[in-house]
């Protein structure tokens, strides 16, 4: 299996405050990884980070084989075309149509004429169950699980290579959450695509990992396979995992 991501001796500092110290991660492609770790632990950091959102303080981040921590602008937009993002929240544009949101990149950053774009939007709010009647809704005639999915229809919208999602299941309710999971692995196998993803929410960690990584106070303190993640043996992942208030992990200092 080929190496889509590595990510050395990543650093990163907001003024004094240093939320990154020195993280190596590798992942492989076709990949899903889960990034844990409780609130201020620097997950959302390090995924706009390696999707080039944030400028790294110091480290390499290399995506097929090229350096990308230092890219030029003009490599950049190449770059950012082979990610897609699930934002927290969905971010969806209030005032642009359910397909129009779902296009958005293929008609400002491809240039694909509306029509065009607006099949296109169709086809992948279908692969994520929105009937194409929601096309010409706006986001406010949704729920929260309809914005989910038509979020998750943008970020395959592009066909990207990489996917990032940022807390997809956050605000669902359990039936939902699992829908939004089922859909990340169908979508992601069906394109190849390598998916990073930050997550509190240990079911869909367990159903949608191949490997886990925990971050605590900026580092990473354990790595492997799903599958090995109950039997660690590293105590702040278990008191993570098995959600328990004692243990090595002070959340009453957070």
């Amino acid at each position: 299996m080929s190496t889509k991501i590595i990510v050395s001796n990543l650093k990163k500092n907001f003024g004094e405050k240093q939320v990154l110290k020195s993280i190596d991660l590798q992942v492989n492609k076709g990949e899903s990884l889960v990034i844990l770790g409780g609130s201020g632990s620097g997950k959302s950091v390090l995924i706009k980070i390696i999707a080039g959102i944030i400028t790294p303080s110091f480290g390499s981040i290399i995506i097929d084989g090229v350096e990308t921590a230092s890219i030029s602008d003009s490599s950049r937009d190449k770059l950012m075309a082979k990610f897609g993002f699930l934002f927290q929240g969905g971010a969806l544009f209030d005032s642009l149509t359910v397909w129009e949101n779902v296009s958005f990149r293929l008609t400002n950053s491809q240039k694909i004429n509306k029509k065009q774009a607006r099949e296109i939007a169709i086809e992948k709010l279908r692969l994520v169950g929105l009937s194409e009647k929601t096309a010409d809704l706006f986001p406010s005639e949704l729920s929260g699980g309809m914005q989910k999915r038509a979020s998750l229809a943008r970020a395959i919208a592009s066909n990207p290579e990489i996917i990032f999602f940022d807390e997809p299941t956050t605000g669902l309710d359990p039936i939902m959450a699992d829908v939004i999971n089922d859909l990340i692995i169908a979508n992601s196998k069906q394109l190849g695509a390598t998916t990073i993803t930050i997550t509190h929410d240990m079911n869909s960690a367990r159903k949608i990992a191949d490997k886990i990584a925990m971050l605590y106070e900026g580092r990473i303190i354990w790595f492997g396979n799903v599958k090995e993640m109950y039997s660690s043996g590293n105590s702040y992942l278990d008191q993570f995992i098995h959600g328990r208030a004692d243990g090595p992990i002070n959340f009453l200092n957070k």
